[in-house]
């Protein structure tokens, strides 16, 4: 999930960060080839060790793809997820991989086609008012423009590779409520933000169904290492700004991998 318009002056980051987001049978997809679409949280931003040749995308080394293609040695591996991808950015950007041999895909898309980072800047530098409303403006998008969307992007992916099974990942809840965080954003604004993230995985859970694909969502692995948790799996308010909101490294090998995995 891009943190596009996170980038501004110095000072105003200072007081931002003083503020402080048809398949084949399983036994097959490890031994095709694997396809990792999809945007941020896929491509493994906010875990660093970003591979050289990937830009701007930032693909990461310990971003969950990576780490299971690794460990799984799948027959090929087209790591093609990008930060800051949409629905449309991934089927006119990275579909290419894919083929009629591909096996197995994982996909994280929905969260940048409904706003949310510019969502998340607007909690952090705004007011309360200011924040749930623009949660609730998202919330709309997600139960309006968004199932049309991904449908697309979902037909698109079978088209593509007819054969595979396709895992669509979810995102994570970003905040503990009643945890330990003594500054930053209201227990409202956390509340406004957790429940929307459940009302994104619903609407993806729900698209990613009727395309035959499956769901695996990430809420229960990070459940106790949300922000003001006291062991976040999740960057806060970070420089570097695109850091923010993502998932740490182990947010990756811990919350992401095994939610794949058991999907896989």
């Amino acid at each position: 999930m891009s943190v596009r318009r996170f980038w501004a002056s110095a000072s105003t980051l200072l007081l931002a960060a003083a503020a402080a987001l048809g398949m084949a049978h399983p036994a097959s997809a490890a031994t095709g080839g694997y396809v990792a679409l999809g945007d941020s949280y896929s491509s493994g931003v906010g875990a660093g060790s970003y591979l050289s040749d990937s830009g701007d995308c930032r693909r990461s080394t310990k971003a969950y793809p990576y780490l299971w293609a690794a460990a799984n040695s799948p027959s090929s591996f087209a790591f093609a997820a990008c930060s800051g991808a949409t629905t449309s950015s991934v089927a006119s950007g990275q579909l290419g991989a894919l083929s009629s041999s591909t096996s197995l895909v994982s996909v994280t898309a929905g969260g940048n086609d409904v706003g949310f980072a510019d969502v998340m800047q607007d909690c952090v530098l705004s007011s309360e008012a200011t924040c749930v409303a623009g949660v609730n403006s998202a919330v709309g998008q997600m139960n309006t423009a968004l199932p049309s969307r991904l449908d697309s992007l979902y037909a698109s992916i079978h088209s593509k590779a007819p054969q595979a099974r396709v895992v669509v990942l979810g995102y994570p809840r970003f905040y503990k409520i009643g945890g330990s965080c003594i500054a930053g954003l209201t227990e409202k604004e956390r509340t406004a933000i957790n429940d929307a993230a459940d009302v994104l995985n619903g609407v993806v859970a729900k698209r990613a169904a009727n395309a035959g694909f499956a769901f695996s969502g990430v809420a229960d692995e990070f459940t106790g290492h949300e922000l003001c948790s006291g062991d976040p799996w999740l960057n806060s308010v970070t420089i570097p700004v695109y850091n923010s909101y993502h998932p740490k490294a182990v947010g990756q090998s811990n919350g992401y991998l095994p939610a794949f995995r058991s999907a896989v």
